[in-house]
């Protein structure tokens, strides 16, 4: 199956698209996505998600690093679109780096998380994207991410 250009898709592509697997897919839906130049896409976040138990008992949050791995696999799926490819044991894009990292607010059970990546630079292997999360429009998480073929 392709995506046409712009259109969502849901979990069966997005597992296609990516080689994550539960607990560690954090990516639920792909609401759009524009090869070469943007995505957003949805992260359901759940009372029910392994970290709430430790992270915090009592007053349970969603990892800030976590919240950055889904920004990561959003722009990870826009990769793979981009290139038209599928992951495979030979083909992955692996986070390479972060910069400007900026949390806003908590990521709470029953939160949905809309993740937003925009291509902002190709250089080689090296992919830089702008991404965001938020949460009923109020900003969470923004950061620079870096992915790269490995």
């Amino acid at each position: 199956m392709t995506t046409a250009e712009g259109s969502g898709f849901g979990i069966d592509e997005i597992m296609r698209r990516l080689p994550h697997r539960y607990p560690f897919l954090l990516v639920d839906r792909v609401l759009e996505c524009v090869s070469g130049n943007r995505i957003s896409a949805v992260k359901n976040v759940s009372a029910n998600e392994q970290f709430f138990c430790g992270h915090f008992p009592g007053r349970p949050v969603m990892p800030g690093v976590l919240i950055l791995e889904a920004m990561a696999q959003t722009a990870g799926i826009l990769c793979f679109v981009t290139v038209d490819i599928y992951p495979d044991e030979n083909v992955r894009f692996y986070f390479a780096g972060i910069d400007k990292v900026r949390f806003r607010r908590p990521v709470v059970p029953g939160d949905q998380l809309l993740l937003r990546a925009t291509l902002t630079r190709r250089i080689r292997t090296i992919w830089r994207f702008a991404t965001v999360a938020e949460v009923d429009g109020q900003e969470a998480c923004s950061a620079e991410i870096m992915v790269m073929p490995g």
